[in-house]
């Protein structure tokens, strides 16, 4: 069963956040907050912050370049999940995995049937790895990203989560970019 092995020191990450919005700035950014709340206070650290529009192209041109950025380890966005025709985040994330993690949408699922029933079939939540880079796209309400960090990453990104956590990983997530 998941539990936190106090014996093991916690490594705080370094993570961005990025809001997809073709309406919202970063003073009405609830879902954007929410995350920043979330992470900040389990100790996490925020490396950096931005909005965008709902433009294919424009998100992963960010993600790349958050990707490259040395001083960040995960990305997690927020908006643009959805099945309308600006929805189109999912599809920039894509555009840059180098791998797909399937479980997380499959979680993310469970858990938002719990909370929004049968509407959870409406969410486009995905998680990849990029560049020795975690990327999570989540639906852009700060009730959906709190479910996600609460249930899913904060857990996933704690390196005393035991039996296993995506932290500990970390370092190895780039490793066939390395020379031998």
């Amino acid at each position: 069963m998941s539990r936190i092995d106090d014996t093991r020191p916690f490594l705080p990450l370094r993570i961005a956040v990025l809001t997809v919005s073709d309406t919202r700035s970063l003073t009405d950014d609830k879902s954007g907050d929410t995350l920043v709340e979330r992470l900040t206070g389990a100790g996490h650290i925020l490396a950096a912050r931005d909005i965008v529009i709902d433009d294919r192209a424009r998100i992963s041109a960010q993600l790349r370049d958050w990707i490259a950025d040395a001083g960040v380890d995960v990305i997690l966005s927020t908006g643009g999940t959805g099945l309308t025709g600006r929805d189109v985040t999912v599809e920039a994330h894509r555009d840059v995995y180098e791998k797909e993690i399937e479980a997380f949408a499959t979680v993310f699922t469970l858990i938002s049937m719990q909370k929004i029933g049968t509407s959870a079939v409406q969410s486009r939540a995905t998680g990849g790895v990029a560049g020795g880079t975690y990327l999570f796209a989540l639906p852009g309400s700060p009730g959906a990203c709190r479910d996600a960090w609460d249930e899913i990453l904060r857990w996933q990104l704690d390196f005393r989560h035991r039996p296993c956590n995506f932290a500990e990983i970390l370092p190895r997530l780039d490793e066939h970019l390395r020379r031998k």
